[in-house]
């Protein structure tokens, strides 16, 4: 592998937090019209339409078998079907501050079992970069104040499942981006997602007899746009870029840029939301880029 391929790997890890990050303005748009399960459900069918007509149309050319999927179904069982299920059930009982705080220990989360499973080596200063990179995240968010109540220890452990749930697709995907390519991955990791999120839905609604609400969110304009955002670029495009940036670098390495997810969420929330800067997202601000350098430079 030569120099190119791994700087264009840096650039595809770059443009996923870019997408992710702009994606929570989208969450919070989509939510003010539907349910998480239901938004999810959306999401996930535009991600899986988004890549079925080209497959069917014969533009993209998957070769898999019965085999390669069982392969690939644990990697997809983690992410993207548990990290959300896990992600949307905590926040019913943790608030989004310390959802936050949680799911920034993510890098760390994959640090240890990169270095465990698959014998990634981090240097001492590494370690040091990417503690610097977790605790502005922390630092953002606590600033911005937060109380953990015995009654939402049921919310963390749960944002705690979400969290081990990514790191443990980093970790996989890693030697999978090995023998599939990322668009083989990336289209069994959304059949799964497609499939769980729209069954989970309507059993519910039809357990409730409100199947029609199932519906009633496609006829928002506004909801269909956020849904295609969140599904073709958000669910897609970034499975695929996580996909092709963890055939090329490390899992740990590729992690710490999560955090520049977060960084790019509260700009694009000072911008479009109007939310007030202050400064501490300053500093943090600078914590979370010296971070992603030094781990990543050094």
């Amino acid at each position: 592998m030569n120099l190119n391929h791994k700087n264009i790997a840096y650039i595809a890890a770059i443009v996923h937090a870019f997408i992710v990050g702009f994606s929570f303005l989208f969450v919070k748009l989509a939510l003010t019209i539907s349910d998480p399960i239901d938004t999810l459900a959306h999401r996930f069918t535009a991600s899986f339409l988004a890549l079925s007509i080209p497959v069917l149309l014969g533009k993209i050319q998957l070769n898999f078998t019965l085999k390669d999927i069982l392969h690939i179904l644990p990697l997809a069982v983690l992410y993207p079907a548990m990290f959300f299920a896990f992600q949307v059930s905590g926040l019913v009982y943790a608030t989004s501050s310390e959802a936050g705080i949680i799911l920034a220990s993510i890098p760390i989360f994959t640090m240890f079992l990169a270095s465990y499973f698959l014998k990634e080596k981090t240097s001492y200063l590494q370690s040091l970069f990417l503690g610097l990179s977790v605790a502005g995240v922390i630092y953002i968010l606590a600033m911005k104040g937060t109380s953990f109540e015995t009654s939402q220890l049921l919310g963390t452990s749960l944002l705690l499942l979400s969290c081990l749930s990514s790191a443990g697709y980093s970790v996989l995907a890693r030697p999978l981006t090995q023998t599939f390519k990322p668009l083989e991955l990336t289209f069994i990791m959304l059949i799964l997602a497609f499939f769980a999120f729209n069954i989970l839905s309507l059993i519910r609604h039809s357990m409730n007899g409100t199947i029609m609400q199932y519906f009633e969110p496609l006829s928002n304009q506004l909801f269909l746009i956020s849904i295609l955002y969140l599904g073709v670029l958000s669910s897609l495009g970034t499975s695929w870029l996580s996909n092709y940036a963890l055939s090329k670098i490390e899992a740990s390495k590729m992690s710490v840029f999560g955090n520049l997810a977060t960084l790019i969420s509260m700009v694009a929330g000072v911008i479009f939301l109007q939310e007030q800067l202050e400064y501490y997202h300053i500093i943090g601000a600078i914590m979370i880029i010296a971070g992603i350098l030094g781990t990543n430079l050094l």
